[in-house]
């Protein structure tokens, strides 16, 4: 199998990782924290403006690899507070349309640079 790196000036990454991989039907995306690619500072803001710059960091991820939000088929999301999980929810529901991707939401201890959201999400072709 092949692995095709993807970049994207609109993601950012804190270590030696691909923004996403090509693998063929799907592409796999890392997490992307909400880190505003322009100036490498975390976005202001609630949970709910912070999963915002998640998605915009993922999609153009998407973008580059020639995919939409509509090609999503799993997202993982990892929350420092489980408190947080309406606002969330609520960014993750204005990002996609139905049907939804599947997804998984994950309390952890803690996220890089102090971030209290990161998503990652893989895609498939059509």
């Amino acid at each position: 199998m092949s692995r095709t790196p993807i970049t994207s000036p609109g993601a950012s990454s804190v270590g030696p990782y691909s923004h996403g991989i090509d693998a063929g039907s799907y592409v796999f995306c890392s997490g992307q924290t909400p880190r505003d690619p322009a100036t490498g500072e975390l976005r202001s803001g609630g949970v709910g403006d912070q999963a915002h710059q998640c998605f915009d960091n993922l999609f153009s991820v998407l973008e580059a690899a020639g995919l939409t939000p509509d090609d999503v088929v799993k997202v993982n999301v990892y929350l420092t507070d489980m408190d947080d999980f309406s606002a969330m929810n609520e960014a993750y529901a204005s990002r996609f349309e139905k049907p939804f991707p599947a997804r998984t939401t994950i309390g952890v201890a803690s996220l890089p640079m102090g971030a209290r959201i990161e998503i990652e999400l893989i895609a498939r072709r059509p």
